[in-house]
């Protein structure tokens, strides 16, 4: 028993893309696409300029050592006390980060009434200077003064705070922390180019969209690719316009104001 195949042939065929004609038809609309990214760029600009809170850093650096290692008032290092200061910044890192270390730092910069606990960890990024026993610590705030004089805390608290948690260990301030005016946030230019850019995607998309539901008959190009019957006879135009325009259209709509 054959199996009827002619409703799934009708049905592949009814789902051809003719990506010439799509192609075509956003082309002649590219001026859409260039118009909604720039209009997409100029709300980008403005929300990074105008409504996003600008945020300012102040950085420190904390240099891990061995008490053990200090000789005569100097620091003696062999190789494996060097690997054991590099494998001790995480955990310096995880207790910088906890509670307890942090509400006292929140005490002595005056922000405690200011800033929850996780609040003030989202604040606060530490982490190892190119896989080196350096730890950097960065303060982020919307206000610089604000973020110096947290980091400032850290710099007064953090030593004795790690000097009763882990016996044997010392830290050393490499570089205090200062205020800096300069924001870090928002990237004007990168909201600008993203919206830019979904903005001009969006705008292709729809085009693309309005192409592929347009079954509209615009030349006999396009009766000759869908269909197998043979054209025969063209009527032309003769209300006025270009010559790929036939009069069936200007018929259709003299129709419709009637």
């Amino acid at each position: 028993m054959k199996k009827d195949t002619s409703n799934k042939q009708d049905r592949q065929e009814y789902f051809v893309i003719d990506f010439v004609h799509i192609f075509k038809s956003v082309w002649h609309r590219i001026w859409v696409v260039i118009l909604a990214g720039i209009i997409a760029g100029g709300l980008g600009f403005s929300y990074a300029r105008f409504i996003v809170t600008p945020m300012y850093s102040s950085s420190l650096m904390l240099y891990v050592n061995n008490s053990s290692s200090i000789t005569g008032g100097k620091f003696s290092f062999n190789a494996s006390e060097l690997t054991a200061a590099q494998e001790l910044v995480e955990t310096y890192t995880v207790v910088l980060t906890s509670r307890t270390t942090l509400t006292q730092i929140a005490e002595d910069a005056g922000v405690a009434d200011k800033y929850t606990y996780p609040e003030l960890y989202s604040m606060i990024k530490a982490g190892s200077v190119n896989d080196t026993e350096v730890l950097r610590v960065t303060v982020t705030s919307s206000d610089y003064e604000e973020a110096a004089r947290i980091a400032e805390s850290i710099t007064e608290c953090f030593p004795g705070i790690l000097a009763d948690v882990i016996n044997g260990c010392d830290m050393t301030v490499v570089d205090y922390p200062i205020e800096n005016s300069q924001k870090v946030s928002p990237y004007i230019t990168r909201y600008t180019a993203v919206a830019m850019i979904i903005g001009a995607l969006a705008a292709l998309i729809v085009l693309v969209v309005l192409a592929l539901l347009d079954d509209t008959i615009h030349d006999e190009d396009y009766l000759l690719k869908t269909y197998d019957y043979p054209i025969l006879a063209k009527v032309p135009n003769l209300v006025g316009g270009t010559e790929k325009q036939y009069a069936y259209y200007y018929q259709k709509k003299n129709v419709t104001k009637e």
